[in-house]
């Protein structure tokens, strides 16, 4: 007896089914109002709290899967929870709720020449796709930065922390459903099917806005493939240029900390520029050469400590995320903006001088989501803005760049108040 022919699986019709819910879900999140929001969040974060047996049980089933397949140790921390993390990620949640809401915050107000009284308004953008690897705990820092901002959210995680998502989301959502938010506001990707990831790029018209979060890989495919808006950045290639008018002991600490306290964030400096005439130049490359990280340089920069490895061209557009670093020795400002014109990925750059000329051009004429004087590269971040929290880091020119929280989820309408004008 011949088996049945299984059908096949419609990855487009699951996409659609589950947008035109979310989308009915976010007109409901569309009438809330700010205090109603903030309290399904304290009671998401409850429920957080309430499930920790549970969701530590499900990331037990992930590390051991993880290990099983031979995850790096980093990729392996990155996936583990466990009481103390958990908690972190309730009380990140919280912390959500305290927030702000943008939404119906009036941009600015002006009159018609007609006479109509013309506002700017902050709306949600509407559904909003998140994909992601890894992290478990973007899980619970989606749903609740795109619920505090009026979004409904569809999220689909990575395969590796599978189990620990899927306990998160349900948990998340038990309490959201004590608070009557529906739970189509917050849905989760029920297969780990790639094709499921192809249907949501494909959902142009269903899903507003796409944001990866993830490694090169995912984000290229997401940005090359999707047909629907998306936000994000690929490389985090920041640079710092030390100028000849720099303190030399900033200098040193400003080197230290934006590529060493953290190497494999996209904030951390990848790129260092040292100006010829600075005169500390040395100072700053032993430092960074006795703290363990591996200095890859022009000509010039090998000439200042034996230890410096000769650059080849494409280590000036790597992002290493490791404890390497590319150095080049410039000709002053001009050739320093010419570098990072040609090699920044338009993160995040500084310069460190006390020069304030100096300082206000490098701000004006960089155009990097994020221009820094005199501080570290590892600024970069939402919690460090006082944005409370992001979902990422935009890089491009479109909607929002740098930081992406609350303000970057949402877009504007035009309200038009009129007393009867008819346009001739």
């Amino acid at each position: 007896m011949s088996s049945q022919p299984q059908p096949s699986f419609d990855a487009d019709q699951l996409v659609r089914d589950l947008a035109l819910a979310g989308r009915s879900a976010q007109r409901t999140l569309a009438r809330m109002d700010d205090a109603a929001k903030a309290a399904a969040l304290r009671a998401a974060a409850a429920a957080l709290r309430s499930g920790a047996a549970e969701i530590l049980d499900a990331n037990a089933q992930d590390l051991a899967a993880g290990e099983a397949n031979g995850l790096s140790p980093a990729m392996l921390d990155r996936l583990k929870l466990d009481e103390a993390r958990l908690e972190g990620v309730a009380s990140a949640v919280e912390t959500v709720a305290a927030l702000r809401d943008p939404v119906g915050d009036v941009i600015d107000r002006r009159t018609a020449p007609a006479g109509m009284e013309l506002s700017r308004v902050r709306i949600p953008i509407g559904l909003i796709g998140i994909i992601y690897e890894s992290r478990p705990n973007v899980t619970a820092d989606a749903a609740a930065l795109c619920l505090r901002s009026g979004n409904a959210v569809l999220l689909r995680g990575g395969s590796e922390a599978v189990h620990s998502n899927r306990a998160i989301h349900r948990a998340f959502a038990r309490g959201l459903a004590e608070s009557g938010v529906p739970a189509e506001a917050i849905q989760l990707l029920p297969t780990q099917d790639r094709e499921a990831v192809g249907a949501m790029l494909r959902a142009s018209g269903l899903i507003d806005m796409i944001i990866p979060r993830g490694g090169k890989g995912l984000v290229e495919r997401v940005q090359n493939d999707a047909r629907v808006p998306v936000l994000a950045h690929l490389d985090g290639i920041c640079h710092t240029y030390i100028h000849s008018a720099a303190d030399p002991e900033m200098a040193v600490k400003l080197a230290l900390n934006a590529k060493m306290r953290r190497t494999g964030i996209c904030g951390a400096m990848e790129t260092l520029l040292l100006d010829a005439a600075f005169p500390g130049c040395i100072d700053v490359v032993r430092a960074l050469l006795d703290s363990g990280c591996e200095l890859r340089g022009d000509a010039r920069a090998q000439a200042l400590d034996p230890r410096i490895k000769p650059a080849s061209a494409n280590d000036w557009d790597t992002e290493y995320l490791d404890a390497v670093l590319s150095v080049a020795v410039v000709d002053g400002l001009d050739a320093a903006l010419a570098h990072i014109a040609r090699h920044s990925s338009g993160h995040t750059d500084a310069i460190v001088t006390h020069d304030n000329p100096v300082a206000e051009r490098f701000l004006d004429e960089v155009d990097s989501a994020i221009v820094m004087v005199n501080a570290s590269t590892q600024f970069a971040d939402g919690g460090e803005f006082g944005l409370g929290a992001e979902i990422g880091i935009a890089t491009g020119r479109l909607h929002a760049r740098g930081p992406v929280a609350l303000e970057g989820l949402t877009t504007y309408k035009w309200q038009v108040r009129g007393r009867g004008e008819a346009r001739a």
